[in-house]
Order: C-alpha cells, then sequence, then structure tokens
C-alpha cells in the first residue's frame, strides 16, 4: 500500500508539472495575442492614414486641375511620381495589414489552444490530487490499524518478558526490563550516531578531495550486495549522498521506481551534484520535503523525502553545495534520500540515475550499478 501510495503521489507530480507547463504556454500565447492585436491595430491605423493622404493630394493632383495648376511638363511629372509613391506606400501598408491580421488569427486560434490544455491539465492534475490524497489516506488507516495490532503484541511481549525476568530471579522484574530497554536503547543511538559521523566524514572528505576517474571495469554488478563505496567525484562532478542503495531504478510490485534510493542516517549530507539552480524547495506530495535543481545542461535532479533543506527556489548553487540532508519524510519507511533525473526537463524523459552520474564522472558502485 505504501508502494501505491508513493505511485499515486508521483502521478500527482507529473500532472502537476504538466500544468505548470500548460499554464506557461497559455501566459505566452496570450502575450503572442497581445502583441499580434496591436501590431494589427498599428497597421489599420498606417492605412487609414495613407488613405487620406492619397485622397487628399489626389482631389488636386489629377485629371485637369492637375496641368492647370503646374507651372509646367517638370511639375507634372514631380506630381505624378508624388501620386505613384503614395500608391506604393499604400499597397505596402495594405500587405502589411494583412499580414498582421493572419498573425492575430493565428494567435487567437494559439490562445484559444493552450487556455483548452490548460484547462485539461489543470482537472487532471485535480484528479490525481484527489487520487493521490485518498491513497495517503488509505495507507494511513492501515498503517494506523497496523501500529495498534503491534502496540498490543508489544504489550504482551513486555509482560510474557517481565513474567521471564521474574521466574530467572529477578527480584524486581518490572526494573530489570527497564533497565535492559534502557540499556539496547543507549547501544542503538550510539551506533546510529557513530554511522552518522562516519558518513557525514566519508562524504565530506569525497566533496572536497578530488579523486582521479576509476576504470568501469571493476565496477560491481546490479547482482553484488556490496554496499556503494565512498561517493567519488570529479573536478566538475560528485555524488548526491553517501549510503547503501536499497532500490534502484526498477519495478516493484508492479510499480516503476522512477529513481534510486540510497539509505543513510537522518542528517547525512546531500549535494548538487552539478552546478545549476534551484526550481523547487519545500513540500512534495509523496516525498514530504523535496529539492529540484535544474543544471545547465536542462537537466532536473530530484531529492526526496528530505529532513531539512538549505537553499531557496531561485538560487545559484555549485557542485558539491550542500542542499539538503536525508530525512524520512513522505511516503517513507526509513530514512534515505530518493535521487531522480529528468534528463528533458522537469518530469520529462526520467532515466536511470546511475549512467546519468557514471557519465558525468560519478561512480557510486553497489547494486545499483
Amino acid at each position: 500500500m505504501t508502494l501505491e501510495a508513493q505511485a499515486a503521489a508521483d502521478a500527482q507530480l507529473v500532472t502537476q508539472a504538466a500544468l505548470e507547463r500548460a499554464q506557461t504556454a497559455a501566459t505566452a500565447a496570450q502575450a503572442e495575442l497581445l502583441t499580434a492585436r496591436a501590431e494589427a491595430d498599428d497597421a489599420r491605423a498606417d492605412v487609414a492614414t495613407l488613405g487620406r493622404e492619397s485622397y487628399m493630394r489626389g482631389a488636386t493632383l489629377t485629371g485637369v486641375a492637375a496641368m492647370m495648376n503646374a507651372d509646367g511638363p517638370a511639375a507634372v511629372l514631380q506630381q505624378a511620381a508624388t501620386l505613384d509613391f503614395l500608391g506604393i506606400e499604400r499597397t505596402a501598408a495594405l500587405e502589411s495589414l494583412d499580414v498582421a491580421v493572419v498573425r492575430q488569427a493565428n494567435a487567437e486560434a494559439a490562445a484559444r489552444e493552450a487556455v483548452a490544455l490548460s484547462q485539461q491539465a489543470e482537472q487532471a492534475a485535480t484528479q490525481a490530487r484527489t487520487a493521490a490524497d485518498a491513497r495517503a489516506a488509505s495507507t494511513r488507516a492501515s498503517f494506523d490499524a497496523t501500529a495498534a495490532q503491534k502496540a498490543e503484541y508489544d504489550q504482551q511481549l513486555q509482560q510474557a518478558q517481565i513474567t521471564l525476568l521474574g521466574l530467572e530471579g529477578a527480584r524486581d522484574a518490572h526494573q530489570a526490563w527497564q533497565q535492559e530497554q534502557a540499556s539496547r536503547a543507549a547501544v542503538e543511538a550510539a551506533e546510529a550516531a557513530a554511522g552518522a559521523r562516519a558518513a557525514a566524514q566519508a562524504a565530506e572528505k569525497a566533496r572536497n578531495s578530488p579523486a582521479p576517474r576509476p576504470s568501469p571495469a571493476p565496477t560491481p554488478t546490479r547482482s553484488s550486495p556490496t554496499p556503494p563505496s565512498t561517493p567519488t567525484r570529479t573536478d566538475t562532478a560528485v555524488a548526491p549522498t553517501s549510503g547503501r542503495f536499497t532500490t534502484c531504478w526498477e519495478m516493484r510490485w508492479g510499480t516503476m521506481h522512477y529513481g534510486v534510493d540510497i539509505a543513510a542516517p537522518i542528517g547525512t549530507p546531500i549535494y548538487s551534484p552539478l552546478a545549476g539552480r534551484v526550481l523547487r524547495a519545500g513540500p512534495a506530495s509523496g516525498f514530504g520535503l523535496a529539492v529540484y535543481i535544474q543544471h545547465d545542461d536542462g537537466s532536473v535532479t530530484v531529492y526526496g523525502h528530505i529532513n531539512n533543506y538549505f537553499v531557496t527556489a531561485g538560487q545559484r548553487v555549485s557542485a558539491g553545495t550542500t542542499i539538503a540532508e536525508v530525512g524520512n519524510e513522505g511516503q517513507s519507511t526509513g530514512p534515505h534520500l530518493h535521487f531522480e533525473v529528468h534528463a528533458d526537463g522537469l518530469y520529462q524523459g526520467r532515466t536511470d540515475p546511475m549512467p546519468w552520474l557514471a557519465a558525468r564522472g560519478v561512480f557510486m558502485g553497489g547494486r545499483c550499478s
């Protein structure tokens, strides 16, 4: 159900991106229509002005009046040339008007089509949002029911453990059980903190210490259980984070996973692999919180389920900039980074991130390589 909720949220993000593109196209079409109308109005004004000039001059420069008022043959020729010039100007003005009218008609048709597409995209986005909300609510209800059942089982397990400690001779079985739980929690917290520090140090070292590009020959196969090595970089690209691959670009229970999941402790730094501009940073359906960066080649990278972000929309970032930290927000079953690549723009041309990174000199190893 979580995977289905993620897929529904993904569909909402796709339709939302399509809606934004449609709205941008509609705005551009409306601007073009206004320009075309202004040009048509200017052309009509030019034709009217030339018509008046031709009429006024023609009334005194035609027929017998032109001959009688002329000082001689040279003046007649000059007046004839003037009339000819006005005729040419008026013809050109009429041609310009024809062009402007055609452009206006085309712009009106394009504007109507853009508005219709925008309305369709808005309807699709609304439907996708409703479906995503319904799936998320269903998943939440299922989770809550399972959590309640788990709490009941935990209570039963706790009572059984306390009873066992009493049978083993503990004077205060309940206190002994509490001490065991506290000791176990302290060990787990220490291990998690050590893992977070190690991951942060490895990522920082990789970011600040360029390494030579490794040969692709020894890269582990997709089926290899070996966790990814310390992310490497070149002078122009870095790995988005460090951690262990849990899901690759692949089908999961009949649903396509459009990215890679890298499990890491909450707070592990996330970096921009290339220079670019931040498109969005903040709440995102399914992801909880996400950052979107458009790079100089037009591709967009997405960072989902983050715990916190350190950039704002419109901000320019360089390769290696710390943009966020790993989290467990949204439709997530554990702390990880969901990393996507859209090669042709936001939610267009989604592609496997690993070959995309490798083409830019970043080799992370692990089962997704």
